[in-house]
């Protein structure tokens, strides 16, 4: 199990460019090719993930199925995503068409939250990078579907990641990303634009 740092950052579309040049002048390299990326979120039936992510509490999850449309036709991966006191983790298990199926219709059981089920799709294009020992992730182009209504909503914000090992010093990871920080969360922004229930 290996915990890490993640922080996120606001950069307008304007700004994306200096972005772009700041951490490319700094030696930034390419470390995948840029992708699609399509997530079905699970919920348990009082929300109860929204509401631990909302508040802040810990241990919290996300549980998900993702998929990589145009890359992977057929090979999906389970992955719960794991926030604690100690730092973030994710677990992730390979599943095929039978067994996404098989989710979709039967639900997800988990410890914590009991049965869950599809709740939110989340699709966007990704970009990633790599300065050092610091992972960058540019996600644009997001759109929201609610599973039930199948009414999808678009989001024109960029969002960027940068992900380190929690040995990495906070105050010094933030000196080299001198940009504003914010606290989002795909899930719960997808949740709320699409006006789901909570």
């Amino acid at each position: 199990m290996t915990y890490r740092i993640e922080e996120k950052l606001y950069i307008t579309d304007d700004a994306l460019f200096e972005f772009r040049k700041y951490i490319n002048e700094k030696g930034a390299s390419e470390i995948y090719k840029k992708r699609i990326i399509e997530s079905l979120y699970f919920e348990n039936k009082y929300m109860q993930m929204y509401k631990d992510s909302i508040e802040g509490l810990t241990p919290r999850k996300k549980i998900r199925i993702r998929k990589y449309p145009d890359q992977e036709k057929n090979k999906f991966y389970e992955e719960v995503k794991i926030t604690s006191a100690e730092g973030k983790f994710k677990t992730r298990n390979i599943i095929d068409n039978n067994g996404y199926e098989d989710k979709i219709n039967r639900g997800i059981y988990d410890s914590q939250y009991g049965l869950c089920k599809p709740k939110l799709y989340i699709k966007y294009e990704r970009e990633y990078l790599k300065l050092d020992d610091v992972r960058i992730t540019i996600d644009k182009n997001i759109e929201f579907t609610n599973y039930q209504k199948r009414l999808t909503l678009k989001d024109q914000r960029i969002i960027i990641e940068i992900k380190t090992s929690v040995k990495k010093n906070l105050d010094q990871l933030m000196n080299i990303f001198p940009f504003q920080r914010i606290r989002f969360s795909k899930y719960c922004n997808g949740i709320e634009i699409s006006k789901i229930p909570t």
